[in-house]
């Protein structure tokens, strides 16, 4: 297997269809996709089930019992085969030349993480004309600096090179948190100037929602996870607070 493509999902009956089609309309065709329900109470099975009957190459599986996105996302992970490991969640889309050109890259460069840009929409798949790109080139520190300069969405690793990883048991920013780790096993996380993906925002009850609630997050990741200092993770957080005011350092572009 080529690429595993890790999906976490949690009661987005309304949305997952259409993340599951941008995959199966990639370019590249040796792919598997590992979702991983989180204990939805919505349709998400009725949806899945036409695609679990047709595709041998969709896997899906239900946690005996609710627990984060973190847990989701490391069963996942744990049912991954493929050589390249990417991460879509359940409501955002890839265009359909994502991992063609991603896998290209990173052949070519030798890169074992990378990310490339995405835009955003709104809940109603609305393109929002807005585009992030990410770095050329981070490390751990420049990661922590920038406050995660890279989406969920556009991420792609080499498994076979860097293995398996367990995400940090932490509810919010738990894919930061995930980067940090893998930036211990290989210096860069290398950027693609290229928009792969479409990131839905603003969807009501998404962990990511309320962004006044992540300054304690971001206190157990830096301080709890990452075990840094007091006073390093009050700096930490400073980043993250000045980097959302000012957008210093993130490369956000309007059309």
């Amino acid at each position: 297997m080529l690429v595993s493509v890790v999906m976490p999902t949690y009661n987005c009956g309304k949305y997952i269809s259409e993340s599951i089609d941008s995959v199966i309309a990639q370019t590249i065709t040796d792919w598997e996709i590992q979702i991983v329900d989180d204990c939805s109470t919505d349709n998400t099975l009725e949806v899945l089930k036409p695609y679990l009957e047709k595709y041998s190459n969709i896997h899906y599986y239900i946690l005996p019992q609710n627990g984060g996105p973190a847990v989701a996302r490391t069963e996942a992970i744990k049912r991954a085969t493929g050589k390249y490991i990417a991460f879509l969640d359940s409501d955002d889309l890839w265009t359909p030349d994502k991992l063609e050109k991603q896998i290209t890259f990173m052949e070519e460069t030798g890169a074992k993480f990378c990310a490339a840009g995405y835009r955003w929409m709104n809940e109603d798949g609305k393109d929002l004309n807005t585009i992030i790109l990410p770095p050329k080139k981070i490390d751990y520190n420049k990661m922590i600096r920038l406050s995660n300069p890279i989406g969920n969405l556009s991420v792609m690793y080499n498994q076979d090179e860097l293995g398996k990883f367990e995400v940090p048991l932490i509810r919010k920013r738990n894919d930061f948190a995930l980067w940090l780790k893998i930036l211990k096993k290989t210096d860069y996380c290398y950027g693609m100037d290229e928009v792969l993906g479409i990131y839905r925002i603003g969807r009501p009850g998404s962990v990511s929602s309320n962004k006044l609630k992540l300054v304690k997050y971001h206190w157990q990741l830096y301080h709890e996870i990452e075990e840094h200092g007091v006073l390093r993770s009050v700096l930490e957080i400073g980043c993250w607070a000045f980097v959302k005011v000012t957008n210093i350092g993130v490369r956000k572009k309007k059309e």
